[in-house]
């Protein structure tokens, strides 16, 4: 197995909306492998954030990629949006995409990477079948909707058993994390398979400033990526 590269991804929830070109240029500048928006509809979780025009505005000021996350009932009626605004992976919910395979297909299609989120209760075994048209899997390790809330340790099982499904598949997917990550998580949820790390509410709080906080994120991952297998009939 080729040894893993941990990626870090801040999210933009926390940032100064007055003032997103300058966050975006801040956070490319602290190390950031790509930036995620967390785009919230009000239906399926209680907030309401970026539409594409405010990505697309921030867009030229970034030297790394965007990445859509569509906390949405409908997320087919808006991928392609998303993706004009100059989102190079779109992530759907599992639990709001009702034809998922169709999903993915349609956003590889629009020419994007696709991804597809799990919140913590929902089981891997629905993505078994989708692989295949899956770039990208993220595991919520919180409930989505809000910023600042506490990781879920539970998850690590989860992601144990993507890491062994998608090893087993042979195919180039990754697998990502969202909610809670800290210097204090990271090394779990490193270690349990994922290798993408979102980072909002820690990375914008931390002491030494946004690019101390990613490298200090990046070598705690680093130093706790390991091949991993698990039961994949357990889930």
């Amino acid at each position: 197995m080729a040894p893993r590269v941990p990626l870090i991804v801040p999210s933009v929830l926390p940032a100064d909306a007055a003032r997103l070109g300058a966050e975006v240029e801040d956070l490319c500048a602290a190390g950031a492998d790509r930036i995620q928006w967390d785009v919230m509809d009000g239906v399926f979780v209680p907030n309401l954030t970026f539409g594409p025009d405010v990505i697309a505005a921030a867009r030229r000021h970034s030297s790394v990629g965007f990445e859509a996350h569509l906390m949405v009932v409908e997320p087919d009626a808006l991928l392609a949006r998303y993706v004009d605004a100059g989102c190079e992976l779109v992530i759907v919910h599992a639990e709001t995409a009702t034809h998922l395979h169709r999903t993915l297909h349609r956003i590889r299609e629009l020419g994007a990477r696709s991804g597809v989120a799990l919140n913590p209760h929902t089981p891997v075994s629905v993505i078994e079948n989708v692989l295949d048209e899956t770039d990208l899997v993220l595991a919520m390790t919180v409930n989505p909707g809000f910023g600042g809330q506490s990781y879920i340790p539970a998850v690590e099982a989860k992601v144990r058993r993507l890491r062994a499904m998608i090893d087993a598949s042979g195919l180039p997917i990754e697998i990502e994390v969202d909610g809670g990550i800290t210097d204090g998580t990271i090394a779990g949820a490193a270690a349990a398979g994922a290798d993408v790390f979102i980072s909002g509410s820690w990375l914008y709080a931390y002491p030494g400033g946004k690019a101390d906080g990613v490298q200090l994120l990046r070598d705690r991952a680093a130093a706790a990526l390991t091949p991993v297998t698990a039961d994949l009939g357990r889930r």
